[in-house]
């Protein structure tokens, strides 16, 4: 949902093109693998596609699946982990979505060996160099991306939506405040190793004396999140639906690892514990400008085609 309202919220300056919208897609094998529910853990199948269309539908945007109706004059993702065939002879812009994962062994695998980037999931995000212009968050991710090997030339900082105007979750109407709160991840969910009951103790430890409020990634199996908190947090509360923005807006102290949402705490003042350094994701923050992100970027893409 995250790619999907950034999307969204930029078309919303780009009126001068007829719009389409396409849940993420790929090509030959991919695609079979996304029919038989083998992909159903990522943004391409289950819950995510669904509630992709349901979010497209609820908006009455015009839904294009796979770009069949293409080609077209512009193209804007927020992932060129996987950038199909029928994309490749337009114009595309890259949009950041959030934190990129950590470049473990098997990125600089990926990245030398040329193999699909999506192995190493978002690490290797704009490695694809099928772009004319990456739109980022901050002068700290233009200089981050340019040192995976990243041309600088297509490189534009305009903030990105959704993380542009942290101040604004605080009016809200969550009916805690005060508490640490644990946003967890999906790391199990996408065949990644995760000692959870060991992550749960340390947010015991990590909390002290205040209320421990868990939020489940929506992409987890929350049964089994619900069951593991039950029984080494018995004391916390748990939603796993619940507008995870406000939810840190409201805490006073987030504990998290590899996630997005630590930025939102950083831009907050809030006391933050990943899995990064705070000076680190300090320097990464994503600018604070009003909302003013997706303008940003509908405006370099009107650039694209000599429109200012």
């Amino acid at each position: 949902m995250n790619q999907t309202k950034m999307m969204h919220e930029i078309s919303k300056y780009l009126t001068d093109f007829t719009q389409f919208f396409s849940p993420y897609y790929c090509d030959k094998f991919g695609k079979l693998c996304m029919k038989s529910g083998l992909l159903d853990f990522c943004v391409m199948g289950g819950g995510f596609l669904r509630n992709t269309l349901e979010y497209l539908n609820k908006n009455s945007l015009d839904i294009d699946h796979e770009g069949r109706k293409g080609p077209y004059d512009l193209v804007l993702t927020c992932s060129d982990l996987i950038v199909p065939k029928n994309v490749r002879r337009t114009k595309l812009v890259l949009v950041q979505e959030g934190m990129t994962d950590p470049e473990t062994f098997l990125y600089y695998i990926v990245k030398y060996l040329r193999l699909p980037r999506w192995i190493a999931s978002t690490s290797t995000t704009g490695l694809s160099d099928l772009y004319d212009m990456f739109c980022v968050a901050s002068e700290g991710y233009r200089e981050f991306f340019i040192n995976k090997g990243i041309k600088p030339e297509k490189i534009k900082i305009t903030g990105i939506p959704n993380f542009d105007d942290c101040v604004s979750f605080q009016n809200n109407n969550f009916p805690y405040k005060g508490y640490a709160l644990v946003a967890t991840s999906d790391r199990r969910e996408i065949y990644r190793y995760e000692n959870r009951r060991k992550f749960i103790e340390k947010a015991n430890k990590l909390a002290k004396a205040k209320q421990l409020i868990f939020k489940f990634h929506p992409n987890e199996n929350i049964s089994r999140a619900q069951d593991e908190v039950a029984k080494y947090s018995p004391e916390a509360l748990t939603y796993s639906d619940a507008n995870t923005d406000h939810l840190v807006a409201n805490c006073s102290t987030l504990i998290t690892r590899f996630s997005s949402v630590a930025f939102i705490g950083l831009a907050l003042g809030k006391e933050v514990y990943s899995d990064y350094p705070n000076e680190q994701l300090k320097r990464l923050l994503p600018i604070q400008n009003g909302g003013r992100s997706a303008y940003n970027i509908a405006q370099e893409c009107k650039q694209l085609f000599g429109y200012l």
